[in-house]
């Protein structure tokens, strides 16, 4: 899913093809499956929020080095990881830096190599691995009506474009960088939850009919309007990033969720 908009566009694409899986399949590390973290991006919704399989979740946070994501950017992913997910060994967080490819720009399929090029951890038989990379350049599908800052595409993977975020943020008339790199997290990790209509079952029919895959109640963190400048811009004035609204948080909770 891809939607380019106007300055400060949060936008999240989806490569729900297994395309990428066809070198990989039956490749281990670690003694792990390599594809069982390269499928559909929502496809391991019930797995990442209960605790039947996984009981414990570890995060992959790795960054170009000088693009690292603020210190509250990811306490507050922890927390929304937290709030949202039930593992009962635990959440960890693992971070580091990684030398840059001196690319300006990234298409999906250069995101994809230099995860299969970095990524250490994978799924074992009771953790589940997530991976976020930070990249110092740019989509690769930008316009010059809007930028691209986050795309989920597969199903525990996600990238930032964090050059990009940090020169829309942190100067005057701009929100804090902190809570755009918050907005841009948690949003994308809610379609990798299974938001909206992604892996975790509707509810109640609040799917935005006119842009799918995004909820339709406008104040929630998944709904797509709140993604535009003027739209952060509101929703973090009050000093902190928009919240789940009550229809999501029920199909995550009945996919698994707390």
């Amino acid at each position: 899913m891809k939607k380019i908009i106007a300055a400060f566009t949060i936008i999240c694409l989806f490569i729900v093809s297994c395309s990428q899986e066809d070198s990989s399949n039956g490749a281990t590390v670690g003694g792990n499956l390599v594809s069982n973290n390269k499928k559909a991006t929502g496809s391991s919704s019930y797995d990442l929020l209960s605790d039947d399989t996984f009981k414990s979740m570890v995060v992959e946070v790795v960054y170009v080095q000088g693009y690292e994501p603020s210190t509250a950017a990811i306490n507050n992913f922890v927390s929304f990881l937290n709030e949202r997910v039930n593992k009962s060994q635990g959440i960890s967080i693992l971070k580091r830096a990684i030398p840059s490819s001196g690319k300006a720009t990234f298409t999906n399929e250069e995101i994809i190599a230099i995860e299969d090029a970095n990524r250490t951890k994978y799924n074992t038989s009771n953790q589940i691995a997530v991976w976020v990379l930070f990249v110092d350049g740019e989509s690769a599908s930008n316009t010059s009506s809007g930028s691209v800052l986050g795309t989920a595409y597969r199903n525990t993977s996600f990238v930032i474009y964090e050059k990009t975020i940090q020169s829309l943020s942190d100067s005057p008339l701009k929100p804090s960088r902190s809570l755009v790199e918050t907005t841009v997290i948690t949003h994308e990790f809610g379609h990798i939850l299974g938001l909206t209509n992604l892996g975790a079952k509707l509810q109640s029919n609040h799917e935005d009919g006119s842009h799918a895959k995004h909820c339709n109640v406008e104040s929630c963190l998944m709904y797509w309007s709140a993604e535009t400048g003027s739209g952060i811009s509101n929703m973090v004035s009050g000093g902190s990033a928009p919240k789940l609204d009550a229809q999501c948080l029920a199909d995550l909770k009945a996919n698994g969720g707390k």
